[in-house]
């Protein structure tokens, strides 16, 4: 068994070689490099070993130059894939490139006219992968001026006016959008860091989407990017709240509860909504006054005994109705200890 192991593992270091050289090679050649590409993608996916192996005998900065060089969309398309699939392996391929230098270059890319919507989506994904779960690339992004073109592309990449994701040209700006959601996910998360106070900046327009489509291709990620830039940051959700972003929710909330007759996705998005909201009221009771003429404490106790709900959603749900009622029993309880002093102050 044992050598089997080892056996399969040096075919794997030849196949490599041989591929690396086929990349070399084949310089006038896209087709031929953008299949060779393919193949070291798929050998190197969710196999650490073999990205690895890749990155000391120099492949992986070559095809770092390459997606850099070379004037075939094709070939940039490809190698930026294979390097995103290489780091998302590999956290040593991560910390190798993880530079400022990379994140310039792929700024470089979203920001030239002649860049279609496939290299872009390439070039974010590369971007996700190498701030994902790292505070250096967090820090590069943020430094760069990477996140804040990021930014512009969350609120520019797709209209608002315009979701019909069976028209390809617009799904395709779709799959760039979500794209560049999950990145600002991943840049405001694992740590918990100063983007969050940059990416609020775009609060308005994620509230502009909500309050225009309750579909759950938008409200996923946008409860996601919300919910996670918010996450044990005061500041920013005393912002969310000053935009009327607790509003919205409360009012996409009631929406959905009502069409979660009709709907088992309504249900399931409920939950989501419930989830961004708690995180935008858990470090600061206060604000779920802000829900109380919503009544969304009576409508997520509407929500508690939907049996379609796990056992974790439920739990998701009575806490968000903690938060919500903690500023309530809080008043009432300094009352209640007020009027006891009073009293023992006559007596």
């Amino acid at each position: 068994m044992e050598n089997q192991k080892v056996q399969k593992t040096q075919y794997v270091k030849t196949d490599l070689n041989l591929l690396l050289e086929c990349l070399k090679y084949q310089m006038d050649c896209p087709m031929s490099q953008k299949e060779a590409l393919i193949t070291i993608y798929s050998i190197c996916q969710q196999n650490s070993e073999a990205s690895e192996y890749l990155r000391e005998i120099g492949g992986l900065m070559f095809i770092n130059d390459l997606a850099k060089s070379s004037i075939h969309c094709i070939v940039k398309e490809a190698a930026l894939f294979t390097l995103g699939i290489i780091i998302e392996s590999n956290v040593y391929c991560q910390q190798t490139l993880c530079t400022p230098a990379l994140f310039e270059d792929l700024i470089s890319f979203l920001m030239n006219k002649d860049s279609g919507v496939n290299l872009k989506r390439m070039s974010v994904y590369v971007i996700l992968v190498l701030v994902s779960n790292n505070k250096n690339g967090q820090t590069y992004v943020r430094e760069t001026g990477c996140i804040g073109l990021l930014l512009q592309l969350f609120r520019t990449a797709l209209s608002i006016s315009e979701i019909n994701l069976s028209d390809e040209n617009i799904n395709q700006c779709y799959q760039l959008w979500s794209s560049v959601c999950s990145t600002l996910c991943a840049c405001v998360n694992n740590p918990q860091n100063d983007n969050q106070n940059i990416c609020c900046s775009v609060f308005s327009y994620a509230k502009e989407w909500l309050e225009s489509c309750i579909e759950p291709e938008i409200v996923r990620p946008i409860c996601s990017f919300v919910g996670l830039t918010v996450a044990n940051n005061s500041y920013v959700q005393k912002y969310f709240a000053s935009v009327r972003g607790l509003d919205t929710l409360a009012k996409v909330l009631t929406k959905l509860l009502h069409d979660s007759c009709e709907s088992q996705w309504s249900t399931k998005l409920a939950v989501v909504v419930t989830k961004t909201l708690d995180a935008c009221i858990a470090n600061d009771s206060n604000m779920g006054v802000v829900l109380a003429k919503y009544h969304t404490v009576s409508e997520l106790l509407k929500l508690l005994p939907n049996d379609t709900l796990d056992t974790g959603e439920k739990i998701s749900i009575i806490l968000t109705i903690g938060h919500c009622t903690e500023v309530g029993l809080f008043t009432k309880t300094k009352q209640m200890r007020e009027w006891n002093i009073s009293r023992m102050k006559r007596g």
